[in-house]
């Protein structure tokens, strides 16, 4: 999954923000931490990273976050996945490690709330999602 990511942005420039959903988080942090692949690729300057009802504890990628790329992370208060996998705990472990790290926790338990083509689309909170992001992006520049 990792690899795929790299492959996905070869060759585009440095500074990007990455982001991903569910299990693309780990491919986007990953990227975000410019990690030295299995291809032997590794990505310069991450400007940012915006994790989407998933998070990865930096530690199980051998790394801490670095103090220049900030980082968003979004998902429901109790989704069973975030909660019950550690994504949670790893989300604040997050906040309170890195140098510019937010937590956003909506209401109810809806894993993929912000993708419209699935049931669990919850319009209200991806509409609150939207603005955060738009907002993080453009104090990102």
């Amino acid at each position: 999954m990792i690899d795929r990511g790299a492959q996905a942005v070869d060759g585009l420039q440095a500074g990007l923000v990455y982001a991903g959903f569910s299990l693309g988080v780990l491919p986007a942090q990953a990227l975000a931490l410019a990690l030295a692949l299995a291809l032997t690729l590794t990505r310069p300057g991450a400007r940012a990273a915006l994790l989407f009802h998933a998070r990865v504890s930096v530690y199980e990628l051998g790394t801490s976050w670095p103090d220049d790329v900030r980082v968003q992370v979004h998902a429901s208060q109790v989704d069973p996945f975030f909660v019950n996998g550690g994504d949670l705990d790893a989300a604040r472990a997050l906040v309170d490690e890195a140098a510019d790290a937010e937590l956003f926790l909506y209401p109810g338990d809806l894993h993929l709330f912000a993708d419209s083509s699935l049931p669990s689309f919850d319009a209200a909170a991806s509409a609150l999602l939207t603005q955060r992001v738009l907002t993080f992006l453009a104090r990102t520049r």
